[in-house]
C-alpha cells in the first residue's frame, strides 16, 4: 500500500515528520534514484528511498521518558558542541531517536524521545492540546488576581494570549518566604510559554521543571535517567491522540 514519503521516513526513524518534510524540500531525499523535493509524493513498499545517499530501513519503534537535566540541549546535535539529550542514550539505544517537542536549556524534567514520527506529529499538533504540567519557582508571590489571570489566559503580546491554565500554589519559598512555588498545567506548545505567562503577571520564573507530559510522570527518575514507556503508557498516548498503538503486543 502506498504512503506519503514523509510518513514513511518518519516511521523509519529518519526524523520527525516535520523534519522529514524539510529534508525532502531541501533535496536530501531520492526515490528510486531520483531527487524528490515535492511534499505529498506517495511511495510503494518496493521503492528504494535514500536520504543523503543512504538507504532507509524500518526500525522497531521505541519510546523513552527522560528526566532532562538543567544545561542540556533538547536537540539531536548542537553546533556549539554542548551536551544534548541524546548523549544520555549513546551506546545504549541503537535506534535513531529524537525528542518530542522541546524543553529550554535551563528547564528540567519530563521529555519523551522516540523514533515514531507519526506519534511525534500527533503529540505536537495543536489540535490535540496535550497537557503538560510544570512546577515553577517564581519571584514574589502571585495574588488571587494573578491566579485568575493565568486561569483565564494572559495577553503576552499584540497577537497572542495564552490559553487558560490550571494553576495552584504549592508553597512559599526562600529564606523569608518571599518567593512562590506554583504548579501549572498548560495545553499549548509555544516556546517559553510558561516563562512568558509569569513574566506577564510580574512574577518571573527562576526555576522551571516539567513533572508530567500527558500522563507520563517522572516518579523516581533522577536527572539524566531514562526508562522505556510501558504498554499502558503507550496505549494511553495513542488514545489521547485518537490513534491506535502499533506496539501494544
Amino acid at each position: 500500500m502506498s504512503e506519503r514519503l514523509q510518513k514513511v521516513m518518519a516511521h523509519a526513524g529518519v526524523a520527525s515528520r516535520r523534519a522529514s518534510e524539510q529534508l525532502i524540500q531541501t533535496g536530501h531525499v531520492r526515490v528510486n534514484g531520483q531527487v524528490v523535493t515535492t511534499l505529498g509524493q506517495k511511495v510503494e513498499p518496493t521503492d528504494r528511498i535514500e536520504v543523503d545517499h543512504k538507504p532507509i530501513h524500518q526500525e522497531a519503534l521505541v519510546y523513552f521518558l527522560l528526566n532532562k537535566p538543567r544545561g542540556v540541549i533538547t536537540s539531536a546535535a548542537d553546533e556549539k558542541h554542548r551536551k544534548t539529550v541524546l548523549d544520555y542514550f549513546k551506546h545504549q539505544v541503537a535506534e535513531r531517536i529524537y525528542p518530542v517537542g522541546r524543553l529550554d536549556y535551563d528547564t528540567t524534567g519530563a521529555l519523551l524521545l522516540t523514533n515514531d514520527g507519526d506519534l511525534d506529529y500527533r503529540l505536537t499538533h495543536p489540535k490535540h492540546e496535550i497537557p503538560k504540567t510544570y512546577v515553577a519557582k517564581v519571584t514574589g508571590i502571585p495574588d488571587a488576581t494573578d491566579f485568575d489571570r493565568l486561569r483565564s489566559g494572559v495577553k503576552l503580546d499584540a497577537s497572542h494570549q495564552s490559553a487558560p491554565a490550571e494553576v495552584r500554589l504549592v508553597k512559599k519559598a526562600g529564606a523569608t518566604g518571599q518567593n512562590a512555588v506554583i504548579e501549572v498545567t498548560i495545553h499549548e506548545g509555544r516556546n517559553h510559554e510558561v516563562k512568558n505567562m509569569f513574566q506577564a503577571i510580574g512574577h518571573p520564573v527562576e526555576k522551571l521543571k516539567r513533572i508530567a507530559f500527558a500522563e507520563l510522570k517522572l516518579a523516581d527518575l533522577e536527572p539524566g535517567q531514562w526508562r522505556p514507556l510501558n504498554k499502558r503508557e503507550l496505549r494511553n498516548l495513542f488514545e489521547l491522540t485518537e490513534g491506535g498503538s502499533r506496539n501494544e503486543n
